[in-house]
């Protein structure tokens, strides 16, 4: 499938569905996790590979869709696809509303489960590479010494060496040094590669010091 498997966790309080999605998602060399109810989610550890819930509507305890708001509530990122044998409109409206990839009606066919599925778990891996390549840019933009921080902000700002220079009280000269050194900690090719990594990074474009939000 990939180069690391994916997993899928699987909530049902049915042991017999459960091992019947448990089946079904093993077939196409998935790895799966399965719990009995959204609680038991919470204080196991997240698999390190990217992931998607199965979540059954109905559970005891929290309903999924309760559970759903709570993982938003507590910012945790986890693609989620419904299954349910007692889904409406409203209710269907709800869950896609508040991020779920799919809400399927049981019976549903195991093709479109393997869809959604397949589809959930390439959000997540999306944002996992996402969240990897944000650490690396926060990671490299902390090796900046605070007067390259202040000149990364106003090079991105389109201010030439010779304004920088004035704007920091130093020499053109050791503008030009401090870029050459930030454009070389940040790994940037390019003036807009920067200007790119500073927009990821969160800079203020009226900061004359590139504070970041």
């Amino acid at each position: 499938m990939t180069e690391q498997t994916s997993t899928v966790l699987i909530v049902d309080d049915d042991q017999a569905v459960r091992e019947s999605l448990r089946d079904l998602f093993e077939s196409v060399g998935l790895r799966v996790e399965a719990f009995a109810s959204a609680p038991e989610v919470l204080h196991a550890k997240r698999p390190d590979t990217p992931c998607c819930l199965v979540l059954d509507v109905r559970l005891p305890g929290p309903s999924g869709l309760d559970f759903q708001h709570e993982l938003n509530e507590k910012n945790i990122v986890l693609p989620i696809v419904f299954l349910t044998g007692h889904g409406d409109i409203p209710m269907s409206v709800r869950a896609i509303k508040a991020g779920a990839i799919e809400f399927l009606t049981k019976p549903f066919r195991e093709q479109d489960l393997l869809d959604a599925v397949t589809a959930a778990l390439d959000r997540d891996r999306a944002s996992l590479e996402e969240e990897r390549v944000m650490a690396g840019l926060r990671d490299r933009f902390d090796l900046l010494t605070p007067r390259e921080r202040a000149v990364m902000g106003l090079v991105v700002t389109g201010r030439r060496n010779k304004q920088i220079a004035y704007e920091i009280a130093a020499s053109e000269t050791t503008v030009k040094a401090h870029r050459t050194n930030l454009m070389r900690k940040m790994q940037a090719s390019s003036l807009a590669d920067l200007m790119a990594m500073a927009g990821k990074l969160g800079f203020r474009q009226d900061s004359p010091v590139g504070a970041v939000k």
